[in-house]
């Protein structure tokens, strides 16, 4: 591991001279870009609204019934809520949605979801957060024959997605996605709800336009009221935050600690230990989309939807506390798969500094729902190119396989490089960073080897980076400073929480749960200006021994503890390293 101060760009601009390095570092260069005002939005211009807005004002007039596929994580679940909540304020009398089971159905608009959704008699099928590549499951809605017309074809499709764009595209009446060809949206990052959101305003500002709220004698729906259910998913897709994605979440956010929010997020967060009034983009990813994911990991993310949709306080209070008991069984899941998947590489004589440029796992007892999060503790454990594989419920001869990345590797591109010399993966998709595949059993040692093979090619070494904003002075580790670092988000992925080096003195230091390292800290040439450090999950054999009097150089982030009514300082480590003397 080794630090890199990030590089700034541009000339100083902001008048606080500590968020000017910080800005820089992230490539803001005027305030502009850090203006999060509604009106600095993009504009709907995708490519298929149009198109989109005429199949949902049919549906809308003629009480058709409007069935809504979503995907089992929060991203998903977001969207699909979004979907369910915003065609209904439009209108729609007749909405409902529908998610696939993980482990029976897999991901997105398949055939079998296709046999599932001609249960519900659907007029439109809409897909949030997938479709766009569905072209078997997109065939099978065309053979669909419709409840009320009695004719084959009379069911249509609208696909809303923001995956990468394969070349041959599903045979939809409507797609829209930001990332197939030709659309002029330039925010190509943005995520699967955010897509659904975007589709709602065309079809708000459509119908406004042309008088057709007061044909439905409706009143024009406050489309913001969505928006903490838009904040939520973008975070923990984990989509970057560009300047438009940062005036979603920042105006999400900022109408949550304001009060506008629904029970379900609300009681998720409550159960959490959370408070509303004071909740960062960090807690949408570490606290309350855990909570809905492990519910489409575990068991059927329904519930998820449900909690977020519901507007009664004592049943969504029920949810999620349900959603947080899950949870906790998936932590106790997770963390013995990944002491066990551990001993396997000690048992190859596996350790982060090995040769072998990849990381690749088979159990057969591991949980089909959390071997991504395995992978992703995996590559940071070992900063290489991973994968997590095991059985499937369906096909004795198939396992499925989860995997993360490094920055160096781009995951999909890899796998599409792997197929190309041998035929065991038998579908594969993904993204830089992940990607999920199904693989013949027999044939995984082949694909070891031939992973590693297109993996060793591209990079001969990977040692993981912590790209910090520099030092910062003792005299600003203050709350003052914290609570203008928090102010200054949101932050979230390509748009980094600032982090901080510098030099400490351990003056005391204490483990807690006997994994998680408690210290206090005196700066290196100050004295008596100590301040309070944690680092979770530190003691797991792999980082140096700590005692009293040890000098350490550390990289850190800045936060706020509250206990018993007090507020103090607290340094979250995120490396350390012993300075010799």
């Amino acid at each position: 591991m080794k630090l890199r101060q990030r590089e700034t760009i541009g000339v100083p601009f902001h008048n606080n001279p500590l968020l000017d390095v910080i800005y820089r570092g992230r490539g803001i260069t005027s305030f502009d870009e850090i203006n999060y005002n509604l009106s600095g939005m993009l504009p709907p211009v995708m490519k298929g609204m149009e198109e989109a807005c005429a199949l949902i004002e049919n549906a809308i007039f003629n009480d058709h019934n409007i069935l809504i596929i979503g995907d089992y994580d929060c991203d998903g679940a977001t969207a699909t809520a979004i979907g369910v909540e915003g065609l209904i304020s439009l209108g729609a009398k007749n909405v409902s949605f529908l998610v696939p089971d993980r482990m029976k159905l897999g991901y997105g608009l398949t055939p079998l979801i296709v046999e599932l959704a001609a249960l519900r008699s659907p007029d439109l099928i809409i897909t949030v957060d997938n479709g766009i590549s569905a072209v078997a499951g997109a065939a099978a809605v065309k053979q669909l024959v419709s409840a009320r017309t009695g004719k084959a074809g009379d069911v249509k499709l609208l696909i809303t997605d923001h995956h990468l764009a394969p070349e041959e595209l599903p045979e939809a009446d409507a797609i829209v996605n930001p990332n197939q060809q030709g659309c002029p949206f330039p925010s190509k990052c943005i995520a699967g709800c955010g897509v659904m959101f975007y589709l709602l305003l065309y079809v708000r500002a459509h119908f406004e336009k042309n008088g057709l709220f007061e044909k439905l004698s409706i009143t024009k729906p406050d489309i913001r009221e969505l928006m903490d259910l838009l904040a939520l998913g973008t975070v923990a897709d984990v989509v970057a935050l560009d300047k438009n994605n940062r005036i979603l979440v920042y105006q999400g956010l900022k109408r949550i600690r304001e009060g506008f929010v629904r029970p379900g997020i609300r009681h998720l967060f409550e159960v959490a230990g959370g408070d509303l009034s004071k909740i960062t983009a960090t807690d949408f990813g570490f606290s309350i989309g855990p909570r809905i994911n492990s519910v489409g990991r575990l068991d059927d993310m329904t519930y998820g939807i449900t909690c977020l949709l519901e507007r009664d306080e004592k049943k969504a209070l029920d949810m999620a506390l349900f959603l947080n008991d899950l949870n906790k069984e998936r932590k106790e899941i997770q963390s013995d798969m990944i002491a066990t998947a551990n001993q396997q590489l000690k048992e190859m004589d596996f350790t982060a500094d090995a040769t072998a440029m990849t990381v690749c796992v088979y159990n057969n007892s591991f949980h089909e729902g959390v071997i991504g999060l395995v992978a992703s503790r995996l590559k940071e454990d070992y900063f290489r190119p991973t994968i997590v594989f095991t059985d499937t419920e369906t096909h004795e001869d198939e396992i499925k396989g989860s995997g993360r990345s490094i920055p160096e590797i781009h995951l999909r591109d890899i796998l599409s490089e792997v197929s190309l010399h041998t035929d065991c993966i038998m579908k594969f998709g993904g993204h830089a960073m992940a990607a999920g595949l199904t693989i013949k059993k027999a044939q995984l040692d082949d694909f070891k080897r031939i992973f590693e093979e297109c993996v060793s090619s591209k990079i001969d070494k990977a040692e993981a980076t912590i790209d910090t904003d520099g030092e910062i002075q003792p005299h600003l580790l203050t709350l003052d400073t914290c609570q203008m670092l928090i102010d200054a988000g949101p932050w979230g992925q390509m748009f980094p929480e600032p982090i901080f080096s510098g030099q400490f003195l351990v003056s005391s230091y204490k483990l807690l749960k006997e994994k998680h390292l408690k210290m206090m800290l005196t700066p290196i040439g100050t004295y008596g200006n100590q301040v309070a450090a944690i680092y979770f999950n530190y003691c797991d054999g792999k980082r140096p021994e700590v005692v009293e009097g040890d000098r350490v150089n550390l990289a850190f982030s800045l936060s706020i503890n509250e206990f018993k009514g007090s507020r103090s300082v607290q340094l979250m480590a995120r490396h350390l390293e012993l300075i010799k003397l």
